[in-house]
């Protein structure tokens, strides 16, 4: 989760890649004000879940201390030294399946927003 309410307020520019792209959309058009509440659906925000992105990764791939219950999410090393969350979906006899679609992509999500102020 992602909040700078009992911190330093959070500074972007729309489009800067601080946020993901359909969560700055949902900020379009608001100005400075009281906190606000937006309802949004996760696939809207983080892009519709792929069934391509679910894969089986092998357990001889898996750090041997890991020990995967569905629903985990688990961070992975991407190629180009990025790092992707993924989901763990199933404990399979060849391994464990993980979605590595955007964790929040399937859920419905509650923002909680308060625009201080706009340049």
């Amino acid at each position: 989760m992602l909040s700078s309410f009992d911190d330093e307020p959070l500074e972007l520019r729309i489009g800067d890649g601080t946020l993901a792209p359909g969560i700055e959309e949902a900020l379009i058009g608001l100005g400075p004000g009281p906190e606000e509440q937006i309802l949004a659906d996760g696939s809207a925000l983080f892009g519709p879940p792929d069934p391509d992105n679910v894969h089986v990764v092998a357990t001889d791939d898996l750090p041997t201390d890991f020990r995967p219950e569905p629903g985990q999410v688990v961070a992975f090393a991407a190629p180009g030294g990025q790092e992707t969350a993924g989901t763990v979906v199933a404990l399979e006899p060849s391994g464990v399946r993980i979605d590595f679609n955007h964790p929040l992509s399937r859920r419905g999500l509650r923002l909680r927003v308060q625009i201080l102020e706009v340049d």
